[in-house]
């Protein structure tokens, strides 16, 4: 019995794509919606799609976010 390889789609870096759109801890919203997993933590760059670059920033503005407590820590 022969397996067909299942391709998936290549992930992109929305922030690289959107050049004008710029990573902000205020921006709670975004954060919240994609970056962060249900458990509370920070999303990995596989599972986003993000490049290093950016991914760096996005963990950077969502523990500035947990900080100025705009974000919990965890989630209930």
């Amino acid at each position: 019995m022969a397996f067909k390889k299942v391709r998936q789609k290549k992930k992109f870096c929305i922030f690289c794509k959107n050049k004008n759109q710029p990573i902000d801890y205020k921006d709670v919203e975004l954060l919240k919606k994609n970056f962060i997993t249900p458990s509370g933590k920070i999303a990995s760059r596989k599972a986003t799609g993000t490049c290093a670059k950016h991914q760096r920033e996005i963990a950077v503005a969502i523990k500035r976010a947990r900080y100025m407590a705009l974000l919990p820590y965890t989630q209930d």
